[in-house]
């Protein structure tokens, strides 16, 4: 290869090169960013609350009752799901100890108690408790938190129907299971239905007025919107008769139906009065 051959080699490197330097440089001019060319804006903060004013966290949610959840447990679903303890525990009556103790007959029983396991100083600091249903769950929440320094490994099931449901079948392992306590009570207590209410209507249609022994007037001696003692005019009758008025609620019946009862007792003297204003009428007529 001679000289001039090289130098065309060598010549067509270098253009190269000064060709993707040339583009690197224009594109930079071309799309270079502008900095500082108009004024920026904040983002807005987060609101602030403004409800209560209460500004504390809230904690985490209350754990579900314990009767709440196995009043609705499955013990052939708890089954199927303790099939993955099955490598650490055994669940038949009189079965050996594996990692864990045998579970038969937990429920009611001591807790750190079974014959010929070694149990961690954590549960036998539990040692005077029993296994009852509430702390099952607690610990199959979270045996570490249940018991701090427990040897078990287990993580922990935080599916409330998943645990209700093992729970429900450990209950069964168990010549005299332990009966499940009662749910708790729903806060607030809980309103009437229908059945338990009943609504009062009146027969008669709204707007009419209902008359009732005190606004009745046999001989129709009284004087309108009064309460006052009339007397008959002469050769009718010469005997007084006080008629209740009308009381300023007799147009609302059903709302005032509670003052029938009191007021029927006038309605006999009422009627009383009646024979004998019409006696004596007949006798005035017949001296005339």
């Amino acid at each position: 290869m001679d000289s001039f051959e090289l130098n065309k080699i060598i010549g067509a490197i270098l253009g190269t090169l000064l060709f993707v330097m040339g583009v690197g440089f224009l594109a930079e001019a071309i799309y270079e960013p502008a900095h500082g060319s108009g004024p920026g804006y904040d983002l807005p903060a987060a609101p602030a609350d403004e409800g209560s004013g209460n500004t504390t966290t809230a904690g985490p949610a209350a754990p579900v009752d314990i009767g709440t959840l196995l009043a609705s447990a499955d013990p052939k679903a708890g089954e199927a799901a303790a099939k993955k303890c099955s490598s650490c525990h055994d669940f038949t009556e009189g079965g050996p100890n594996k990692t864990g103790p045998n579970l038969y007959g937990i429920v009611g029983e001591k807790i750190a108690d079974v014959p010929g396991f070694a149990f961690s100083e954590a549960l036998k600091a539990h040692a005077s408790e029993t296994w009852d249903y509430e702390k099952l769950n607690q610990w199959l929440i979270s045996p570490k938190a249940f018991a701090p320094g427990t040897k078990m490994t287990y993580a922990g099931d935080k599916d409330d129907k998943d645990r209700a449901n093992i729970i429900a079948y450990l209950s069964t392992l168990s010549h005299s299971p332990v009966p499940f306590p009662a749910p708790a009570a729903p806060a607030g207590g809980q309103a009437p239905t229908a059945d338990q209410t009943t609504s009062a209507t009146s027969s008669v249609p709204q707007g009419q007025a209902v008359e009732t022994p005190a606004t009745t007037d046999p001989n129709k001696t009284n004087s309108p919107g009064t309460g006052t003692t009339t007397n008959t005019p002469a050769g009718a009758s010469s005997v007084e008769q006080t008629v209740a008025a009308p009381s300023a609620s007799s147009e609302a019946a059903p709302a005032s139906s509670a003052a029938a009862p009191a007021s029927s007792e006038a309605a006999p003297a009422s009627s009383e009065a009646a024979p004998a204003a019409s006696s004596e009428t007949a006798s005035s007529s017949a001296a005339q």
